[in-house]
Parts: C-alpha cells; sequence; structure tokens
C-alpha cells in the first residue's frame, strides 16, 4: 500500500487524529510504525472492547504498524478494580486475550505486553517519575477520566500514580502512534506535550469512536466529549452492553429493547453498530421484511441504511432484528470458542465467579 492509502486506513479508524500532517509524515519515514492501545483487565468484554476493537486493530495492521497491545494489569491494580487482588486481574487478563483471538485480530502482527513486566524495569520506574516531576498535580487531577473517574471524586493515592504510569507507557514501548478511545485523550495529549521536553519524542494519537450503549442518551448539554464518554458501553451497566459471550436470545432481548426512536439516525445505538461493526463485516446486508412492510431490502453500506431510515422507509423494529441477526453471526465465532476450548471456558467461568461489575 502506498503513504495515502495507509494514511486513509487509519484515518478511518481515528474519529479524531493529532495531527495528520504529523501521521502522513510518520507514514513516509516508517513502514511499520509501533501503534498500540491499552486495556485494564476488570471484568467480561463488550463489542466495543472485543469486536470493534478488532476492527481497528486488523485495519492498523493492515496499514503496516505494528500493534502492541498493552494489557495493564498493574494499572487496574492502581484503580483498586477487583479489590486490587493482581491474581484475579491477570485471570481477566487472560481471558481478554481468548476473546480477541476468537474474535480474529491478525495475532501474527499483534504482540500483547503485561504491565507486571514493564514494572520490573527500573528504567520504566524513572520515566514515571520524570512524567510526575514535569506534571502538577491538578493536570494528573484532571487525567483521572482515562481511568473512568471524574475529578470531583475522592481519589486514592495509587489513583495518581495511574496517569504518570500510562504516559510513561508510551514511551517505554517506543510507541509511534497512540490508538486508543477518545476519552483516553487528556493523557495522549500529555504525553505529547511533556514528551519532547523529557528527551522523547511527540506520539502520534489517534482517537477510536466510542461505541454507544443501548440506553438513551442523556438529556443534559454536556461538552460533546463528555456525552460520548457518558453514552459509551459499560459493563457496569450490563443490561445495556452486549458481551462478545452473551447467547443469541440474550442479544436479541437487548436489543429490542434497545434505543432507536424512528428517523433518528444520530445518537442512535442501533445505527452506530450496523456503521462501526456490521458494515466493517460484511459489505451488503439483507434487511428481512414481509412483503406488506415492502420486502427485503439489501444494503451496499450505512449511507444508504441512513438514508432510508431517516425518511421512514426503515421501521426501527426491522432495524433491531437485523442488527440482532448480524450480530450473532458475528459473535458465534466467539461462543464457540468459549464452549469447546477447555482452557478458554475455565478462564471465562473463572472470570464470571468474580461477580465483577465495575
Amino acid at each position: 500500500m502506498n503513504v495515502e492509502d495507509r494514511f486513509n486506513l487509519i484515518r478511518e479508524v481515528g474519529e479524531e487524529v493529532i495531527t495528520e500532517e504529523e501521521l502522513k509524515k510518520l507514514l513516509e519515514e516508517k513502514k511499520h510504525p509501533i501503534a498500540y492501545d491499552g486495556f485494564e483487565p476488570s471484568g467480561k468484554i463488550h463489542i466495543a472492547q472485543g469486536a470493534l476493537r478488532v476492527i481497528n486493530i486488523n485495519k492498523m495492521i493492515k496499514a503496516g504498524c505494528k500493534f502492541k497491545i498493552f494489557v495493564a494489569d498493574w494499572h487496574a491494580l492502581a484503580n483498586n478494580k477487583l479489590g486490587g487482588d493482581l491474581d484475579k486481574i491477570q485471570t481477566v487478563g487472560k481471558y481478554f486475550i481468548e476473546v480477541w483471538k476468537a474474535a480474529g485480530i491478525d495475532t501474527t502482527n499483534v504482540e500483547f505486553v503485561w504491565g507486571s513486566d514493564l514494572v520490573k524495569d527500573e528504567k520504566y520506574w524513572e520515566k514515571v517519575m520524570k512524567v510526575a516531576v514535569n506534571s502538577t498535580l491538578n493536570r494528573i487531577v484532571r487525567c483521572s477520566q482515562i481511568m473512568g473517574r471524574s475529578e470531583s471524586e475522592s481519589l486514592q493515592a495509587s489513583q495518581i500514580f495511574y496517569p504518570c504510569m500510562q504516559c510513561a507507557d508510551i514511551f517505554h514501548l517506543g510507541v509511534d502512534i497512540a490508538q486508543l478511545g477518545m476519552d483516553q485523550r487528556k493523557v495522549n495529549m500529555l504525553a505529547r506535550e511533556i514528551g519532547p521536553s523529557l528527551g522523547f519524542w511527540k506520539p502520534v494519537a489517534v482517537h477510536h469512536h466510542m461505541l454507544m450503549g443501548l440506553q438513551e442518551p442523556p438529556e443534559e448539554n454536556l461538552p460533546e466529549i463528555e456525552k460520548k464518554i457518558a453514552m459509551k458501553m459499560s459493563k457496569s451497566k450490563p443490561d445495556t452492553a452486549i458481551f462478545m459471550h452473551d447467547p443469541e436470545q440474550e442479544v436479541k432481548r437487548k436489543i429490542s429493547k434497545a434505543y432507536c426512536p424512528e428517523r433518528k439516525t444520530k445518537d442512535n445505538p442501533i445505527i452506530e453498530y450496523m456503521k462501526y461493526i456490521i458494515f466493517e463485516k460484511y459489505k451488503k446486508i439483507k434487511i428481512e421484511r414481509s412483503s406488506k412492510f415492502g420486502g427485503d431490502l439489501e444494503l451496499n453500506n450505512c449511507h444508504e441504511l441512513e438514508s432510508l431510515f431517516s425518511e421512514g422507509k426503515i421501521h426501527p423494529l426491522d432495524l433491531k432484528n437485523t442488527a440482532a441477526k448480524y450480530i450473532n453471526e458475528i459473535l458465534n465465532p466467539v461462543r464457540q470458542h468459549f464452549e469447546k476450548n477447555k482452557k478458554a471456558k475455565a478462564l471465562k467461568e473463572e472470570v464470571e465467579s468474580f461477580n465483577i461489575t465495575r
């Protein structure tokens, strides 16, 4: 692929790229830049963490990136996930990896890196300290959003380390492209601001879209990024999240109850799943309906879908049934893996025994 094609593919992943000029220059200079995303192992994986991330990471790899998935077990410990039980956290991390593999991630071009390996290196802690020394406490507290916390919360001392660690991760892993969700934006901006002054570099930030949960969006007038965070899919609201091995009937039930007003395409979770997951997996989709409602309908892209839905030519119920059908098809390989593979099944059962809600 030429530089323009590689750039366009990465641009598909990023709802925001900081900056596009820097990304183009990077791709001109490096055939295989290092990109990364990090995950706290803190619960069952939903489709935003699973299916969407596999789609995005595989695109990054196709664009020539060497991708590092950072399993942030020590960060989860600092954030007091699972009561700070590192053994449980690491079990969840192993489960995460099983899900990504079953969902079709390009394992030949992905390196899984554990936080527990980084913390053994004193040079890592030297970077953490450099970040801390060159940041104010107020700035670090403003980054608490990356942990799923708010600035108004009473933070534990360990949670102050977290943004400093995540910023240091970028430089210790040699990351050229920080490819995380929009909710991680603040720490990526911190890394870009202080990196050169610490003798490092300014990483390109590619922030992907945060997939909505199935609930109705908040009514209050929030800044755009705060609204996106409030709307995003969350395991703490399990009835509004579709998990990677939810049974077929459970997927149908959740989607049948989802927010999906007639003719409205903006902030509509079902339209989002069609756009960001289903049309990424299928070149065309079929909406099955009886002849009295217009008969079956084949669509080639989400633009066609949005146009017809906004005109009232596709009913929300038909859209929901279609989304449930295709999402179930996408999840089938994951379900089968966790049913047939003894190791994966045992991991899933152990994770479910932790009764994780956050």
